[in-house]
């Protein structure tokens, strides 16, 4: 990606307060499952952080010390804002940089989190390298676009096969997790109303304000193009697509 559509797209998502699919439900059911003692004095990873939509409750719902990474400065900025007011920086570590090099040791956390961003090297990549930082029995948390159905129809397989070739059904995410190295042990999609009144809608109000800031150029329009046309199919195709948010532990 080059830098301009790199500082079009923070510039479009900074604004809201989720880059992504997700809800403060959904992310209380990925907490339960995964079996993460909230009572203990833990080190968590939330990799592909954003402006913190993870690591706030994730700050404020256990005792962990959180270590927040994102490739992008303005959004790690934003975090450390919001986590102030919040009265919880005492707690977050942010760190810059990219999730497929990521500059940490072995066996350093007891749970790595990620939502809706591992997609940005490929699931099967991304958990096969964040493996080795986990503790053993420690827990991945990690949401990834999913396809529901096994059929889903020809335009949404085509949208997908041209975005993300590797899209797959939870069947084989969840294999992919077994081949990498983890023990399964949770999986559940999102609702649309996390794709819906939490990020299509909050992106969509935006859309003007932000074309007008870039005065309409090219490459903000192309920017919103896509979006909208993601967004439609999302609305026409919901019961075959969404994030599967996928629970799983390192062995002991």
């Amino acid at each position: 990606m080059d830098e301009e559509t790199l500082a079009l797209l923070t510039d479009l998502h900074i604004h809201n307060h989720r880059q992504g699919p997700g809800s403060d439900a959904a992310f209380l059911e990925m907490l339960a499952l995964s079996g993460i003692d909230t009572h203990a004095s833990l080190t968590i990873a939330d990799i592909g952080c954003g402006t913190g939509s993870a690591t706030l409750p994730l700050l404020q719902h256990t005792r962990a010390t959180v270590t927040a990474v994102d490739i992008v400065p303005a959004f790690l900025r934003a975090l450390e804002q919001r986590a102030k007011q919040e009265g919880v920086s005492d707690r977050v570590r942010t760190c810059e940089a990219d999730m497929s090099a990521l500059p940490f040791v072995a066996e350093q956390f007891d749970a790595l989190w990620s939502e809706g961003a591992v997609y940005t090297i490929g699931f099967r990549a991304g958990v096969a390298a964040w493996r080795e930082f986990l503790k053993p029995g420690g827990v991945l948390v990690v949401s990834e676009i999913t396809l529901l159905t096994p059929d889903a129809p020809e335009p949404l397989r085509n949208y997908w096969k041209q975005e993300y070739p590797e899209i797959g059904t939870a069947a084989k995410n969840i294999g992919v997790l077994e081949q990498s190295g983890y023990v399964p042990i949770g999986y559940f999609p999102l609702p649309p109303a996390c794709w819906l009144d939490n990020y299509y809608t909050p992106l969509q109000e935006g859309f003007a304000d932000f074309l007008a800031r870039h005065n309409h150029a090219a490459a903000a329009e192309a920017i919103v193009a896509a979006e909208q046309r993601e967004i439609e199919l999302y609305k026409t195709y919901r019961d075959h697509i969404s994030y599967g948010a996928y629970i799983a532990r390192k062995p002991r």
